[in-house]
């Protein structure tokens, strides 16, 4: 199905959902590599498809239930300027120990990489700096999700590495094994927090997780108790960006920034991409959602 298509069959059950995307793609499709890496995508994306006996009807009908939860948790914070929920252990019995909520937000999550500027942008920031900080023998991915980060780390840094996928949500893992087929992945189903910290890795990933957290604090220095000494690690988390699964609210970048700080790593290379077309500025005092990225190091004291 080309990117088109895909549009096209969301537009004709939401209209003006559309033709946002329809703004989107004509951005979108000036990038490099945009449509190659689409094309790679939903190649593969079918197969899953095919093997959880879905269609691409299904696909959209996730796609906009989750757009629709979206919408509702928007209109909440619009209201209270806070998230909806704050409790973990809430939000896990609620969706990420029930497969048929999980399921449906990680396809739809998927579909927003490509569909989403700046999630493709976030997703080339990534790929495109990786490398910079080789050796990596060792790799790590706390919340691996879809698996798209997890694709692009394995093919940019080879073979001579050991690669770890590490989630709470079994639904989760099971689409990322499904993306990736590789039998080389090691994967854990556990929490982070129960990872033990002795065998310290070259590469950390932990892409939206920090905003899933009621303490981001406490995860940032356990994330830094993993890595080596002069290993890196790479995070992203959004501001005001309500969402059913988002505990943590995160108003500035700045606060991102002071966290890191606060936690003993400092910043290496960063950036953020607004969702709407308005620059840093405007987005945080109108509460539009920024994804904000960064490479990260332990810091020299």
């Amino acid at each position: 199905m080309k990117i088109e298509q895909l549009i096209e069959g969301i537009a004709a059950k939401n209209t003006i959902h559309g033709k946002k995307l329809q703004k989107n793609f004509s951005l979108l499709k000036e990038e490099e590599n945009y449509i190659s890496d689409y094309t790679v995508f939903i190649n593969k994306y079918k197969g899953i498809l095919e093997k959880e006996n879905l269609t691409f009807d299904d696909s959209i009908n996730y796609y906009l239930k989750m757009i629709g939860d979206f919408n509702e948790e928007m209109l909440d914070f619009v209201r209270t300027g806070k998230y909806r929920n704050t409790s973990f252990d809430d939000v896990n019995r609620a969706m990420y120990n029930n497969p048929d909520v999980m399921v449906s937000h990680m396809h739809g999550l998927l579909l927003s990489q490509f569909l989403w500027k700046h999630h493709y942008s976030v997703y080339q920031y990534f790929k495109n700096n990786i490398q910079k900080y080789t050796p990596i023998k060792t790799y790590l991915e706390i919340g691996a999700g879809h698996g798209l980060y997890f694709e692009a780390a394995m093919e940019k840094i080879g073979d001579d590495c050991t690669f770890e996928a590490l989630d709470i949500s079994e639904s989760s893992l099971e689409l990322t094994k499904s993306l990736i087929k590789s039998d080389k992945v090691l994967y854990h189903l556990k929490n982070v927090f129960d990872y033990g910290d002795d065998e310290k890795k070259d590469f950390i990933t932990m892409g939206e997780v920090l905003e899933h957290v009621e303490d981001p604090l406490s995860l940032l220095k356990k994330i830094k108790n993993l890595i080596k000494p002069e290993g890196t690690i790479f995070i992203t988390t959004p501001t005001n960006a309500p969402s059913m699964d988002h505990i943590y609210l995160f108003n500035t970048v700045q606060e991102i920034r002071d966290l890191i700080d606060e936690a003993g790593l400092e910043i290496v290379s960063e950036s953020y991409f607004v969702s709407e077309d308005v620059d840093l500025e405007k987005a945080e005092k109108r509460k539009i959602a920024t994804l904000y990225a960064s490479f990260l190091k332990i810091k020299n004291i």
